[in-house]
């Protein structure tokens, strides 16, 4: 672990400088330069003509690519959630409480420092747009985490269970800065033209914007105009949406682009583009009628979810002519959680104390200073439960090697396709990275016993709908189609009740605005050692408990029974504080 302390020094060497404070800042520059991080989701290393692919259309991509540093052997956790959470925080999607994507592990600790935090601290104006996928409800919101102005969808992705009900990519509606606003057009689109917008109000000071795309994520929806062109050419069906998506992706960045260079905004300000995981749709499962294309990834082994380079290694892209060298290549092994410790340095933040860094500043490699660099040992894994498991789906990386379940070693220089395990021939190698796995796992585990609880009767958010993407439960209908198929499962949910008063818990089959029948006969909400049941009439949509609560975490979980014996649980509790007792 690293503090970030110096502006071109090696953090991991334990250089030490002052920064500069933007407090009071009024326009971006040289000391206080704008930052826009694009990061898309599901797209992989494969899925950029500039990378080889000979298939996908990427030019603006490739035109950012030709004028940036690119990180060739850079890397993020293999699914969504736990990236986001790194890089928010520079810190081990473990540690922050962040290691599956539902089931109330998506939820990043309270008590963490994002990149937004700091930026506002340090006189920025905050935004994001698009995907946040690390908590729906108070204290986990974006607008809590230091953003000043958003519009977002629910969960992670359009359509999933915490998102506005019916929302299909089109015309959808979307939270902004909180309300529920329908937005027009395709979801890609309003998410850049918003971030266009709120750039072009504040170019007159330092900005820092954060456009997280749901594209390419499925489900893989796209107009035919971006997609048809690859089906006539031979890509499966899902592929060419998949393609589809990431050549609307590529439209809007050339938009983007191109305003930053209408309002000279090109050299103050610092742009980013990467990618959340390995690729979900880039490579055929299978036969698909009159497909000839099988897709592309880059020679790796491994999709979305794998511990092989395929599910972790992305693309990344950072443009800033002022200080960066356009069309450099930067080989060694770097990390997500770098990030943000590199942005403090760029961008002459104020020293954040209360943060210590996993990631290190990659400032001397970015601009070529770097006289000595260690070969640094980096631990990935994916956990996708709701207690992790040591060794898990894991991946301890150096420059040279590839340790995979601390059992399978690969030399990812001679063999990046990770095809030939040489874990037998050298045992000296296996040990030293399993020593160093134990001694990360020590680390990141200490907290592995706390939940993120969901907390209810805030001021900032007295009414709390809770839904079930957010279950610790072995099934969880994380979608909407899961709401509609009327999944029977059921889970809990971990609260904390802020202050003592009376709570009323209202439970629904469907979100409260859309009126749906409730379709049971009787009803059950059990909150810590408190126990209530009712009779349910027929038609009612909705049945309400009120109770009086006292300050505390608690297990919260409701049962709901139809006239066959069926049971299953609440898929949305509405929680509303009702004042003191």
């Amino acid at each position: 672990m690293h503090t970030a302390r110096s502006r071109w020094g090696l953090i991991a060497l334990g250089s030490v400088l002052s920064l500069a404070t933007a407090e009071g800042a009024k326009a971006a520059g040289p000391d206080h330069p704008n930052v826009i991080l694009v990061m898309t989701d599901d797209q992989g290393y494969g899925d950029v003509a500039s990378h080889g692919n000979a298939m996908i259309k990427t030019p603006n991509l490739d035109r950012l690519r030709d004028q940036s540093v690119r990180l060739l052997d850079y890397h993020v956790c293999p699914t969504c959630a736990p990236t986001r959470s790194s890089l928010m925080t520079g810190r081990y999607c473990n540690r922050v409480g962040v290691w599956h994507t539902i089931m109330g592990r998506s939820l990043l600790r309270r008590d963490e420092t994002t990149m937004a935090d700091l930026f506002a601290e340090n006189g920025y104006r905050t935004a994001m747009f698009g995907k946040w996928h690390l908590g729906d409800n108070y204290p986990f919101r974006p607008r809590d985490r230091g953003y000043q102005e958003t519009v977002v969808h629910g969960g992670g992705g359009v359509g999933q269970t915490p998102d506005y009900w019916g929302n299909d990519y089109f015309d959808d509606t979307y939270s902004v800065s909180g309300k529920q606003t329908t937005q027009q057009g395709y979801c890609t689109d309003v998410f850049f033209r918003e971030a266009i917008g709120f750039i072009e109000r504040n170019r007159e000071r330092p900005f820092f914007v954060y456009i997280a795309t749901n594209a390419p994520h499925g489900p893989y929806y796209v107009d035919k105009k971006y997609s048809e062109p690859y089906r006539a050419k031979g890509v499966p069906e899902t592929m060419a949406n998949f393609y589809g998506m990431i050549t609307n992706i590529d439209e809007n960045m050339g938009l983007l682009m191109n305003r930053l260079k209408q309002w000279n905004l090109d050299d103050k300000t610092i742009l980013i583009f990467t990618t959340d995981n390995g690729t979900a749709a880039g490579l055929a499962r299978g036969k698909s009628k009159g497909a000839t294309w099988r897709g592309y990834n880059a020679g790796m082994r491994g999709t979305k979810g794998s511990e092989y380079d395929g599910g972790h290694r992305v693309p990344f892209f950072v443009r800033y002519p002022p200080e960066l060298e356009a069309g450099r290549d930067v080989e060694p092994l770097t990390n997500v959680t770098d990030v943000f410790p590199t942005l403090i340095d760029l961008c002459h933040l104020k020293e954040p104390k209360r943060i210590t860094f996993d990631g290190v500043s990659l400032v001397p490699l970015l601009t070529g200073q770097a006289e000595q660099w260690p070969d640094r040992k980096l631990v990935v894994d994916s956990q996708r439960i709701d207690h992790p498991e040591k060794w898990r789906k894991s991946a301890v990386m150096t420059d040279l090697w590839r340790l995979i379940n601390g059992k399978e070693l690969y030399n990812i220089k001679e063999d990046p396709g990770q095809t030939n395990d040489v874990a037998a021939d050298n045992p000296e190698v296996v040990a030293s990275l399993r020593r160093h796995y134990d001694s990360w796992w020590a680390d990141v585990s200490q907290r592995f016993d706390e939940y993120c609880p969901i907390v209810l009767g805030a001021d900032k958010e007295p009414s709390t709908l809770l839904n079930c993407h957010d279950w610790h439960a072995k099934q969880v209908p994380w979608n909407q189609t899961h709401i509609r198929q009327d999944m029977k499962s059921n889970g809990y949910w971990v609260v904390e009740v802020s202050k003592p008063g009376t709570y009323t818990f209202t439970l629904y089959r469907r979100p409260p605005h859309v009126g749906a029948p409730l379709e049971a006969t009787r009803a059950r909400l059990a909150i810590g050692h408190r126990t209530e049941t009712k009779n349910v009439p027929m038609e009612a949509k909705s049945v309400s408990f009120t109770l009086e609560l006292d300050p505390g975490e608690r297990h919260l979980q409701t049962w709901l029974t139809n006239g066959r014996g069926q049971e299953w649980g609440a898929y949305y509790v509405e929680v509303r504080y009702q004042g003191e007792h």
